[in-house]
Parts: structure tokens; sequence; C-alpha cells
């Protein structure tokens, strides 16, 4: 692999420097990578990564649904290949991307799970709140869902960034990009209950001071605690979807949507950078219109059931 190395390498630092990704998303196309170079390098005509061509590729493609790789797995492989040669093309190290005109494996199109807002209310009314971080509890689900907040943007809200007195949080997102997103004023007062009471008792570790949601320690919280505590509640709640603590985020984006929200809006509260990844909650909207079709419609009732 020696002749990929240094290419590798500048685009490791590319994806760290330039792209700001996360250390998980970087090794995974780190990992891509180098499955492809080794595939090169051991077979019997090695070239360097500015030599690769199509057949290549699809060689390479081949090899690996032989072995069980699934059309997913292809499918992000494939994007791993596209942000390396786009890279070297960046670097003006290649004229022409071999990738460019493969396509890859037709994936169904899936959409995330969403809660109604009775399955929402449902859930919130049964945390306790008279148990041990109950008010803790009960705020974190609410801010979650008032503003269609990441796990990672809730455990690490500050209390600089929270603004209850003009309805306003500052979150901190993906590569670090701040956005201002509206809070309501339910999820305000749930926040101040705990301000008040839960949070006021505990003595922050250094470092966590500025930190509204904390552990028991004074700690910050993790992500997997937040994901036991959404199991935990949703089957109090007798919700049998498989959710998720970002199942409140789709739930977000989708009432809104379902309200008449402006697309655009909603891009911004989500912090996206491409409306397409939010148009997907126009799609998750047309089903539920369908589905409330389906149901109401006399059109579309089975003859008999009136």
């Amino acid at each position: 692999m020696s002749s990929w190395t240094s290419y590798i390498t500048g685009f490791q630092n590319y994806l760290r420097l330039e792209k700001g990704l996360s250390e998980h998303t970087l090794s995974a196309y780190l990992s891509d990578i180098n499955k492809l170079a080794w595939f090169i390098e051991s077979g019997p005509r090695p070239v360097s990564p500015l030599n690769i061509q199509p057949g290549h590729i699809l060689d390479f493609i081949i090899e690996i649904s032989k072995i069980g790789i699934g059309e997913r797995s292809q499918a992000r492989i494939l994007s791993s290949f596209r942000a390396f040669f786009k890279y070297l093309l960046i670097e003006d190290l290649i004229d022409t991307d071999p990738v460019e005109l493969i396509q890859g494996p037709k994936l169904p199109v899936t959409y995330p799970e969403v809660l109604s807002v009775e399955e929402v209310e449902r859930f919130l009314s049964v945390i306790d709140l008279s148990e041990p971080h109950g008010h803790r509890n009960r705020a974190m689900f609410e801010t979650m869902y008032a503003c269609g907040l990441r796990v990672s943007e809730l455990i690490n809200l500050r209390l600089a960034g929270y603004f209850p007195d003009i309805g306003f949080v500052r979150v901190v997102g993906k590569n670090n990009k701040e956005r201002i997103v509206p809070i309501g004023s339910i999820a305000i007062k749930q926040i101040n209950f705990y301000l008040e009471g839960e949070r006021r008792q505990l003595a922050p570790r250094p470092g966590f001071e500025n930190y509204v949601f904390l552990n028991r320690r004074g700690a910050g919280l993790t992500r997997n605690m937040i994901f036991l505590l959404t199991k935990e509640y949703a089957a109090k709640a007798g919700i049998e979807k498989n959710i998720s603590p970002h199942t409140f985020r789709h739930s977000f984006a989708t009432h809104l949507v379902e309200g008449g929200a402006d697309l655009k809006a909603v891009q911004d509260m989500l912090g996206h950078e491409s409306i397409t990844t939010t148009e997907i909650y126009t799609h998750l909207d047309m089903s539920y219109l369908r589905e409330t079709m389906m149901r109401y419609h006399p059109m579309f009732q089975p003859k008999g059931t009136n």
C-alpha cells in the first residue's frame, strides 16, 4: 500500500480539518479506502489511486458482493470512495472521478419512526415527577420535542445558551455549528422547575458548572442514558413503536410540516445543511395525509362499514 499511504493520509487530514467530521465517521471512511487500497495492491495489476479506473471500482464491488456484503454497506462504501476521489480532484491530483458514473444499489426508501401528538403526550405523562430526577427527565424530553434537538445537543446544552425570557436556546450542532432555536413555554416551565429544584441541590463537578442537565454525581449525561430512559418510558406508556431519542426530533419536524410550517424554517431549526435532508418530512406528511384519507374518506371505505 506504499503508493496509497500518502494520499490516504492527505485524505484523513482533509476530512478532519476541512470537513470537521467526527472520529467515528472519519474512521469509517478510512476503513473503506484502506480496503480498496489492499484490494488493488494485492491484485495482478497494482496501481496508485491516481490511475484508478471505473473497472477497478466495479471489480471491488463485485468481490465484496460475493462475500455477502449487503447493499446498504455497498452504498456506504461507494460514498466513501466518492469522498476520497473528490478530495483528489480538489487537490488537482486527478482529472476525472472514477466513481462518477458508477451507480450504487437502489435501496428501498425508509422513513424514520415518528410519534403522534397523542403518543408524545402519553410518553411525557408517564414520567413520575416524584421520583429522583423526575423533573430533569421531564424537562429533557420536553426540550427534545419542543426544539427538535439531537441527543448530543441536549446533553451539551449550556446555561449560557438558555434564554427563557425571550424563548430561545443556543445549540451547538454538527461540526460545531451554532444555531438559535425557539423553545416553547411548556418546555421552559419544566426546565425552570428542574433548575430551581433538583439542579440547585447538585454540586456540579469542575467543568460542568454551565451544563443545564447533570447526572446525580454532578457530571454530564451520556447518550446511552437518554436511550435507556427513552425505552423505559416508552414501555410504561404502552408505545410499541421502536423509538429512540432521535424519534422526538423526527416527531418535532413532522408535526411542524403537518401543521403547515415553511420547510426552510424547519431546515433552520433542525440545523440541516441541505434542504433535501429536510424534505423527507414532506414525504412523511404525505404518508400521514394518505393514511388519513384512507381511514376517513367515504370513497376509500370498504362497503358495508358504515
